[in-house]
């Protein structure tokens, strides 16, 4: 299996109707947050059918497919390396955690994101320091701040809460909205499991949180307790 093979399934695969709808829900047009990227319209199903197939694919071959200029090579690679880490040892978790922090700039759009920090740093970091999860959350990159929190994710599912805590105050006056809702996705989890953490947070900070990040954390909760956090 080679590159070009899995590039050439992509392309077979692709979908050019979809990929202009594509185009614009990520905005990709000039001064959006996806500015400049380039879709197949490869639908995720599909993509991960050929990530499955070629899962064998090297780590060379995988930074060029993270590399790419086409957002499914990239969102494919993410996913071999996910699987590849599922099955590896504790050295071939490392080379694929090392990849993939060398090429975090191309880790460059909210959907690449979250399919891949919590399933790698997330994972990775559980057992280690999280101190390069602080550093992303307090980066200019809009993707390396949301890879900050949504990395916590593979924490939360573990029931342990408080550097996903931590990371959402730090973020609590980012001005971008992917930051808000990334935030509030992450304080709503935390309720799913412990409402009792979350309360406290909201008490706290309920006041000074953006709109949307307090909307997205209180979804779960009863219309009374809604309304409370909403005055």
């Amino acid at each position: 299996m080679t590159v070009a093979e899995l590039k050439k399934s992509l392309k077979n695969l692709a979908e050019p109707k979809r990929a202009e709808v594509l185009l614009r829900f990520f905005q990709t047009q000039k001064g959006g947050y996806g500015e400049g990227d380039k879709f197949l319209g490869v639908t995720v199903p599909n993509q991960r059918k050929v990530a499955k197939k070629f899962d064998t694919l090297t780590s060379p071959d995988l930074k060029k497919l993270l590399q790419s200029s086409i957002h499914e090579h990239r969102l494919t690679s993410l996913f071999i390396m996910i699987h590849q880490f599922e099955r590896g040892n504790h050295k071939q978790k490392k080379q694929l955690i090392d990849l993939y922090k060398n090429n975090l700039r191309y880790v460059n759009n909210w959907d690449l994101v979250d399919s891949s920090a919590p399933y790698l740093l997330g994972n990775f970091l559980r057992t280690r320091s999280k101190n390069i999860l602080y550093q992303y959350a307090r980066s200019p990159n809009l993707w390396r701040r949301r890879v900050g929190i949504l990395s916590t994710f593979g924490f939360i599912k573990q029931g342990e809460y408080k550097d996903a805590l931590a990371i959402a105050n730090i973020l609590l006056n980012d001005e971008h909205d992917l930051i808000h809702k990334a935030v509030g996705w992450m304080l709503r989890e935390i309720g799913k499991r412990d409402k009792e953490e979350l309360v406290a947070f909201l008490d706290k900070h309920y006041d000074t949180m953006p709109r949307t990040m307090l909307r997205y954390a209180i979804e779960k909760l009863n219309q009374k307790e809604r309304a409370h956090y909403m005055k």
